[in-house]
C-alpha cells in the first residue's frame, strides 16, 4: 500500500494523465473534439490533430510547430490550448478562399457510428 500525506496538496500538473487530460478538455472548448489519449510510464501523449501530437512529461506539454519543438509549462492546460488553437485554426469554416473548410474539424476524422471494443 502506498502512504499519501495529507498535507501534501494535489496538484494535477505533477500527474501527467491529469495534466494531458485537462488539457483535452481545455481543447475540447477550443473546438478540437477528436482527441485521443494515452498514459504510461510517467508520461502522457494526446493526439489532437494527424499532424499534431502533444506530449506531457517532467512539468511540461511538448509538441512540435514549423518543425521546431514548442514547451508550455504543464501547470497552464488552458494555456496550451490557445497556443495550440492559434497555430492550428484558420479562418473559420467557409472563410478560406474558395471555401473550403479550415480549422481543427478540417484536419479531423468524420464521425462515424462504428463502435470500438
Amino acid at each position: 500500500m502506498l502512504s499519501v500525506r495529507t498535507d501534501t496538496p494535489y496538484l494535477p500538473w505533477r500527474d501527467p494523465c491529469e495534466a494531458t487530460r485537462l488539457l483535452r478538455y481545455a481543447l475540447h472548448r477550443q473546438g478540437f473534439t477528436h482527441t485521443y489519449q494515452s498514459d504510461g510510464n510517467g508520461m502522457s501523449v494526446l493526439s489532437v490533430l494527424t499532424d499534431l501530437t502533444v506530449w506531457c512529461k517532467s512539468g511540461l506539454f511538448v509538441w512540435s510547430e514549423n518543425g521546431r519543438e514548442t514547451v508550455h509549462p504543464a501547470d497552464d492546460p488552458a494555456g496550451a490550448a490557445r497556443l495550440i488553437s492559434r497555430h492550428h485554426r484558420g479562418p473559420a469554416a467557409g472563410d478560406g478562399p474558395s471555401g473550403e473548410r479550415t480549422g481543427p474539424q478540417a484536419h479531423a476524422s468524420p464521425p462515424t457510428d462504428s463502435v470500438r471494443d
